[in-house]
């Protein structure tokens, strides 16, 4: 098919894609868990070139409205990677994904372009599982948020001499997540540069026996959470950028809560043993804090990003 005509003038795709939390306190940059808060888009092909974005939701006031929006340009990265010339394009989105809270937005997003190209290149190119989380990690620079936004459920994500591989695996269906959003941001190449570039052995030991546990613990037996998320990696670095976090997550530790700094932060990420459980963690922590913090009760999205064709009325 010629370049040009690869999609037909008012071709149109919905996309939807959960929100992610990684790390989940041990596995730094390899753990991800896709939760039950979505961001949506419809993409249509215009007969005319240019970019037309309508964005409402979160982050409606801050994303730029023209070809540098992170969407546009991952839809434009997957049709070059494939050989295809983008149409012009016109995006609506509706986003319910904290911008700069640690539950992977820029992944979403990244996810939600990627996708919309796979949809509009339908019957012309095809999009595998492996292209795209390869294409996902090419953009996002690492794959333990994009993998769960991709395919749902529990990630394990690593890299090997041929790319960013996962292996999905489906969560206890007693873990019930909650997370808690304050309202300030956390830049992610921040949190990143608090980082050691070594770490004791000790530590380094300490994590892996403790993501070991996780995976255990997050599929088979929810009542070890507490011990599996114990972290020595990360977390304590970037606890001087974001005090309240860090004071948070203390705080429903000692009180008996599985507790960990969601992605980058400043999100709080609870993984409780039941939804009583959740309940009390919600109570403990609007207790224990003096500035507001959202609580979000969530389910963990086992689908991950999806794509259709849109038709009017669509959800």
């Amino acid at each position: 098919m010629n370049a040009a005509a690869a999609v037909q003038p008012g071709r149109s795709v919905i996309v939807r894609v959960p929100a992610t939390s990684a790390n989940l306190g041990p596995g730094f940059d390899t753990l991800g868990l896709a939760l039950s808060v979505y961001d949506e888009l419809v993409v249509t092909a215009l007969p005319y070139d240019g970019i037309e974005i309508e964005v409402t939701g979160e982050g409606a006031d801050d994303v730029p409205r023209d070809a540098s929006h992170l969407v546009v340009r991952s839809i434009a990265y997957a049709f070059e990677a494939v050989g295809r010339r983008m149409p012009g394009l016109r995006l609506e989105g509706r986003n319910t994904i904290p911008h700069g809270r640690g539950m992977g937005s820029s992944g979403a997003a990244v996810v939600s372009g990627l996708l919309a190209a796979k949809g509009l290149l339908e019957g012309d190119v095809t999009f595998g599982d492996d292209t795209l989380l390869s294409l996902a990690t090419e953009l996002e620079g690492h794959p333990d948020n994009v993998a769960p936004a991709l395919f749902g459920g529990l990630t394990i994500a690593w890299m090997d001499e041929t790319g960013p591989q996962h292996k999905k695996l489906l969560v206890h269906r007693g873990v019930a997540p909650l997370v808690l959003v304050p309202e300030f941001t956390m830049s992610t190449e921040l949190a990143r540069s608090l980082q050691p570039l070594q770490v004791p052995r000790e530590d380094a030991v300490f994590n892996v026996s403790r993501s070991a546990l996780l995976i255990a613990a997050l599929t088979q037996s929810p009542e070890l959470l507490l011990a599996a998320t114990e972290d020595k990696l990360h977390q304590n670095y970037r606890a001087q950028a974001m005090p309240g976090t860090d004071t948070l997550v203390r705080a429903l530790r000692a009180g008996g809560f599985a507790a960990v700094v969601s992605g980058a932060g400043p999100s709080v990420l609870v993984l409780a043993d039941g939804p009583g459980q959740r309940l009390e963690a919600a109570e403990l922590a609007a207790r224990v804090t003096d500035t507001p913090w959202e609580a979000l009760m969530l389910a963990v999205d086992f689908k991950g990003g999806t794509v259709k064709e849109y038709a009017e009325g669509s959800t």
